[in-house]
Formats: C-alpha cells, sequence, structure tokens
C-alpha cells in the first residue's frame, strides 16, 4: 500500500466553522475513514497541524479532535517542508497577508472565502500563487450540498426545460444578545472588522450561479442595516456598522434572472435556512440543504385569483420529493478530499483562488451597486 501523507497547516480552525466542518467533519472523518482512496492499493493521508493565536483555545481543540499537534507559532511550521497545504479559516482581514507568508513559503493554498478584503487583493493570492506554481483552491461547499446536487442532476437531465429564473431565500433571525445569545460572532456586524452579509453571502451566491445557473453578468444590490445595536461576546453592547440583510437580483448569461434575499434578520418559514426555486419551460424544482422537490409541466395547476373564497388548491401538495439516488457525504469533506487529489495527484480543480476572486469582486460590486442604487455591470477577471 502506497501511502501518500500531507502535512496539513491549518490556522484558525478553533472558529465555530474551521472546528466542526474543516476540522472535525472533514479532516479528522478522513483520517478516521483511513485516509482519502485513490486506488485499490494507494491512499492520502492528512497530517495537520493546527495554529492559532490562543494556545488554551489549541489545547482544548486538541483533546477534542484527538490531533495532538498545535502551535501559536506559524512561522515556524511554514518553515517545515514537512507541510505542503497551508490553509486558512480566520476572520477575512488576516486571510490575505497569512496567504501571501505561505505562497512565499512554498505551500499549497486552501482557504475560505472571502479571501481578500478587496478584489484586488483576492485576485493578486490567485496571481501569487500560480507564479509560484502552486495548488490552490477555495471552500464553496454549497456545490457539494444534496439539495444542490439533486438540481444538477435535474439540470442534466433536462428536467427544467430553458430556465427562465432562480430564486434564494437565505437566513434566519440572529438574536441581538440582549436576552438570548447571539450565534454569530459580533465581528460579522462590524464594517470595521470586514463583516457584513453582502460580503458574506454574494460570495456563496457567486460560485452557486457561475457552476450552475450561468455567469453572473449584471447585479442590483440593497443592503440594510436592520438592528442597530448588539450585545457582544463581553456582554457589552456595540454599534451595528455593517449590513444584516441584502436583497439582491442578478442577470446572468441566457437571460436567466436570479433573486436572492439574505438576512440575518428574519425568521424562517420555508423548508430550510436556504432554499432555491428553480423555474423553467417545462418544470420547478424547489431545493433546500438536502432535498428537492420538483413539479413537472403536466402537474402543473392552474389557479384563478379569486381572494373572496378560500383558496381551493393545495398548491404544497403539487410537489414530489426528489428520491435518494445517490450517498451524499458532507459538502466540505468532499471538497477536501478533492483539493487532496488536486495537490497528490494533479487531478483538475477548478475552485481556485480566482474563483475566490469572483465572490470578492460580486460583494464589491453588489455593495457598489447599494451607494450608487443602479444596475453594475460585472466584468471578466
Amino acid at each position: 500500500m502506497t501511502t501518500h501523507t500531507i502535512g496539513i497547516i491549518m490556522n484558525g480552525v478553533t472558529g465555530r466553522m474551521g472546528t466542526n466542518q474543516h476540522l472535525l467533519r472533514s479532516i479528522k472523518a478522513i483520517i478516521e475513514q483511513g485516509g482519502v482512496k485513490i486506488s485499490a492499493d494507494e491512499i492520502i493521508m492528512p497530517d495537520p497541524i493546527l495554529v492559532g493565536r490562543n494556545l488554551a483555545k489549541l489545547e482544548a481543540l486538541g483533546k477534542q479532535s484527538n490531533i495532538t499537534k498545535f502551535t501559536t507559532d506559524l512561522d515556524s511550521v511554514l518553515a517545515d517542508p514537512h507541510y505542503q497545504i497551508y490553509f486558512d479559516a480566520q476572520v477575512t482581514g488576516r486571510r490575505a497577508p497569512a496567504i501571501k507568508k505561505a505562497i512565499l513559503a512554498g505551500k499549497h493554498i486552501y482557504c475560505e472565502k472571502p479571501t481578500g478584503t478587496t478584489t484586488e487583493e483576492a485576485l493578486e493570492l490567485f496571481e501569487l500563487a500560480t507564479a509560484a506554481g502552486l495548488k490552490n483552491g477555495v471552500v464553496q461547499d454549497k456545490l457539494w450540498l444534496p439539495g444542490m446536487l439533486k438540481l444538477k442532476r435535474l439540470m442534466e437531465n433536462g428536467f427544467f426545460g430553458k430556465i427562465l429564473s432562480v430564486r434564494g431565500e437565505f437566513g434566519y433571525w440572529v438574536f441581538e444578545g440582549h436576552s438570548v445569545p447571539a450565534q454569530r460572532p459580533s465581528w460579522n456586524y462590524r464594517k470595521e472588522d470586514d463583516g457584513g452579509i453582502i460580503v458574506d453571502m454574494l460570495c456563496h451566491w457567486r460560485y452557486v450561479l457561475d457552476n450552475l445557473f450561468g455567469k453572473v453578468k449584471a447585479v442590483s444590490c440593497l443592503g440594510a442595516t436592520h438592528i442597530p445595536e448588539r450585545i457582544d461576546e463581553n456582554g457589552k453592547s456595540y454599534n451595528c456598522t455593517a449590513d444584516d440583510a441584502c436583497y439582491a437580483t442578478f442577470e446572468l448569461e441566457d437571460d436567466v434572472i436570479a433573486q436572492f434575499n439574505s438576512s440575518w434578520t428574519v425568521r424562517v418559514r420555508r423548508d430550510d435556512l436556504l432554499t432555491l426555486q428553480v423555474d423553467g419551460t417545462k418544470g420547478s424544482a424547489v431545493a433546500g440543504l438536502r432535498e428537492c422537490y420538483t413539479q413537472h409541466y403536466g402537474n402543473t395547476p392552474k389557479p384563478v385569483w379569486n381572494p373572496d373564497i378560500a383558496q381551493p388548491i393545495p398548491f404544497f401538495e403539487g410537489w414530489s420529493k426528489v428520491p435518494e439516488q445517490e450517498n451524499f457525504d458532507n459538502a466540505f469533506k468532499t471538497q477536501w478530499e478533492l483539493f487532496l487529489k488536486h495537490v497528490v495527484k494533479d487531478t483538475p480543480f477548478p475552485w481556485d483562488l480566482k474563483a475566490g476572486a469572483r465572490g470578492v469582486q460580486l460583494a464589491e460590486k453588489g455593495i457598489e451597486s447599494w451607494e450608487k442604487r443602479q444596475w453594475v455591470t460585472i466584468d471578466e477577471l
């Protein structure tokens, strides 16, 4: 058996997303399953080291994950040739400077998004990594969610006919912290700390739209700060300077229109925290994180507007649940395995730092649209 042991520097994984999705449900899970299988006699085995600024948090996370190596000295592990991959899940403002150091140290790069605070900064990372001949990738996890994969299978089989529109609803109520503790970190609501839902979520919607429905050509976006004051992790009140809701319309290629509402100030009355409705000439589908429901042209009811009587059509009953036709692994873990194969075997991996820069670009253009209150064209990077 040939085992490719790959040292991975995991920086910033003491946060919620880094701990749960990247460390416990991805890298730790890959180790426990015996590595990433390439063939009957060849595997890739991750060998992670946890990096952060708080030694106590690293020690606690090491015990929780059974990862025995951790350090607060990033420079020392960047200088160690055993570690071939640098992974970054820090807050946005710290990401680009750390990635630049890792590129100079000759490490392959895999990181969370946004990859920079500006499009220029994010694109520079791609150019630096490419010039250095280093593999690079950006987390685009929603592409591997079961609900999105079911949508993709429907598209591959021509279920929709010509796709006309996409409507996304994302979000939930994030408590302000006065009586019920907040379930998101306070920096998310401070512009000076690179917070805001436009910066956060338009990076996601860019890769979802580009990869599933067509390239984004233009955006019209309106942001809002609905909750002006929240309570931070230390119990102190602070002013919210970043947007907590975003209402955006996108023009895609082939005349497809997409609308996405993203909000941390909305209460959920839908199938999931994220739902995507795709309408086409031959059928429609509504996908959540895991489930997907369809309605074909032949099963479409014919409503007549009459507000004087109770609605006679039970609309929800006219939809059919897409059956489980394949096994779906954790979306973050799936992309991690693809990136590890990319590093070891040079298999294709199109979700690179340039794709990450496109996400930052859309967020920037969304903010520009909000400020100018007009449509903004998305140029090709």
